[in-house]
């Protein structure tokens, strides 16, 4: 792997996990505005909690050296969650400044999975 690449790697993988954990605490634990964010969504505040908890264990699966396929899963799951985030504030009308913070970690999520090390990646195909 490149050393360029290494670097994007780390550096989106670092923002990703300390945005994931940190809302997926607030989130767990009910804080932080959390609250105010999903009832004006629309949605049930046990989201947030079950939400928060796949966040956790989704940043020390991503990680966490070997599994790929747990990896994948990680990466998926950030994937929807920030994707119907980002669509549920647009939907309900808010303006676009509210839906940026989960925009910019769906970019992060694309990074982080792109520039992933080989050993990050299930290998698929002969070899």
């Amino acid at each position: 792997m490149k050393k360029r690449n290494k670097i994007i790697y780390w550096t989106a993988t670092i923002f990703l996990s300390t945005g994931m954990l940190a809302g997926g605490i607030q989130q767990m634990l009910q804080i932080g505005g959390y609250n105010e964010i999903v009832t004006s969504l629309g949605y049930p505040l046990y989201l947030l909690s079950i939400i928060g908890v796949w966040k956790i264990l989704g940043v020390i699966a991503i990680l966490i050296p070997k599994f790929p396929l747990l990896k994948e899963w990680a990466y998926a799951g950030f994937f929807f969650v920030m994707s119907g985030a980002f669509i549920s504030h647009l939907t309900v009308g808010q303006p676009f400044t509210e839906a940026i913070p989960s925009l910019t970690l769906l970019v992060v999520i694309v990074i982080s999975w792109y520039f992933r090390p080989t050993d990050r990646k299930i290998n698929i195909g002969n070899k």
